[in-house]
This record gives structure tokens, C-alpha cells and sequence, in this order.
């Protein structure tokens, strides 16, 4: 499943929770928790998904030897996320919040070398892939921009930026990442007011600034097989869809 196939489906997602509980509560006018968005600041937590992507930009190096490898992540698998929040009312309409967290997750790459033979007895030299695991410890700080209530539900728009510390061990394969990376987020949501609590689907876009490729890699000096693969890249950058619902 590609990225692009992914935002709809989370979208979809979104819009159909929303409508299920908006004609749920269409006809129903008591509202609940009337003055929840009079407080100046409110906490809360969220669990959630997250679908994790990496952005490769291959240069088309051939090595001395003719192979011509590229690499991409192919296929993208969900993962566990969950945070604390921390939301500070600014206006009627504008609430800033802070939500660190941990996002548990995966991407599979996949390598190709594009002068290879599908049918080399030696599928190492055709084809290979790598199976990166991440932890992050996550601090996404954003902008929350609401519409008016229409009786218990209030949709909303955020924009922000997110700092990401991958908390993995580092790993001796074809590529390694920098731990570090810091992210520009746009998202899309809903509140809805039960009677004692808020419930708030959301679903946010989260694209990496920076190159997170290692290149500093001395335990390739003695593995230049190994090292051809981090020579065909070079740029790598986060890519992130993250459907979370929050409880206020």
C-alpha cells in the first residue's frame, strides 16, 4: 500500500467516525460539558496509529563490479502509538498543545539491483531488503484552530512541528539512520462532547527536514559490499501518517 492510497484511507476513516457520531447527536440538543473550552488549560492522553514512511532519493551509483542498486519501502505496516496532553487556550478559537509521546513502529526496505537477473541462482546479488524497527520518542507542539460548536461536536485544523528521537539501538546493516530528525505536521479533527469526557479523532501528516542517512559508518570500512548500499543513496527523509484519538 503506497503513502498517497494511505492518506485517503485515514481520512476516510476520520470522516466516517465523524459522521456516525454527528447523526448520532444530530437531534440530541442538551450539550454536554458546556464549559469544557473555558478552561485555560486541560489535560488528557491518546492512543492511536502510525504509519511510517521513509522518502529515499537514489543517485543510480554502479559499482565497480556493474550492480546498480535502489531502494524504497514498498509496502507500509501499522504501529501502536500513545501520548500525554498537555492544552493551553489561547482564544475562542486558538488552543495550543503539546502531546509527547512514544510512536512503536516499522519500515521495510527494499533494495534492487536494476543491473541484476531474476533468475541469478545468487539472489543476494538481485535483491534485498531490510527491516528497520523504530521507537520514537515524540514531542509534537501544535496550533489548534477550531470552528464554532454545532451542539456536541466542533471540528478543527492543526498545524506544527514535531522533534523525533529514535530510542533504537543502532544497527550494523545496509542503511542506518540519524536518531534525530525534526518534522513539519498539518492534521485534521473532530471533538466530540460525551457527558464526561471529550473524544477527539484526528488525523495528522508528518513530513521530515532533514537527511537522516548515516554516512558515518566505520563498521563498513571492512565490509565494501555492505557499504554500497549507503553509496547509492542520498537522501533519506521521514515521511509519517498518524490516526490518533484523544481523550480530554
Amino acid at each position: 500500500m503506497d503513502l498517497t492510497k494511505l492518506k485517503h484511507i485515514a481520512v476516510m476513516m476520520l470522516l466516517l467516525v465523524g459522521c456516525a457520531m454527528a447523526h448520532a447527536q444530530d437531534n440530541d440538543m442538551i450539550l454536554n460539558r458546556p464549559y469544557a473550552d473555558t478552561k485555560p488549560v486541560h489535560f488528557g492522553f491518546s492512543v492511536g496509529m502510525n504509519f511510517q514512511n521513509l522518502a529515499i532519493t537514489n543517485n543510480g551509483l554502479i559499482t565497480d563490479d556493474g550492480e546498480e542498486w535502489y531502494a524504497d519501502v514498498s509496502a507500509i505496516s501499522p504501529g501502536f502509538s500513545v501520548n500525554v496532553m498537555a492544552d493551553y487556550r489561547i482564544a475562542e478559537h486558538f488552543n495550543l498543545r503539546i502531546s509527547p509521546g512514544l510512536y512503536f513502529g516499522n519500515k521495510v526496505v527494499h533494495y534492487l539491483n536494476h543491473r541484476g537477473n531474476p533468475e541469478w541462482l545468487e539472489q543476494t546479488h538481485y535483491k534485498q531488503s531490510q527491516n528497520i524497527k523504530s521507537t520514537y520518542l515524540v514531542v509534537p507542539i501544535d496550533l489548534k484552530m477550531s470552528a464554532k460548536r454545532y451542539h456536541n461536536m466542533r471540528p478543527y485544523f492543526t498545524a506544527g512541528a514535531m522533534y523525533t528521537h529514535d530510542l533504537a539501538k543502532d544497527r550494523s546493516e545496509q542503511l542506518r539512520l540519524k536518531n534525530g530528525d525534526v518534522m513539519l505536521t498539518v492534521g485534521m479533527g473532530c471533538d466530540f462532547y460525551m457527558p464526561f469526557f471529550k473524544f477527539c479523532p484526528e488525523v495528522k501528516f508528518c513530513f521530515g527536514l532533514k537527511n537522516i542517512i548515516e554516512r558515518n559508518r566505520p563498521d563498513l570500512e571492512d565490509d565494501p559490499y555492505t557499504a554500497r548500499f549507503t553509496q547509492s543513496v542520498n537522501k533519506v527523509k521521514n515521511d509519517m501518517v498518524v490516526v490518533t484519538f484523544y481523550f480530554e
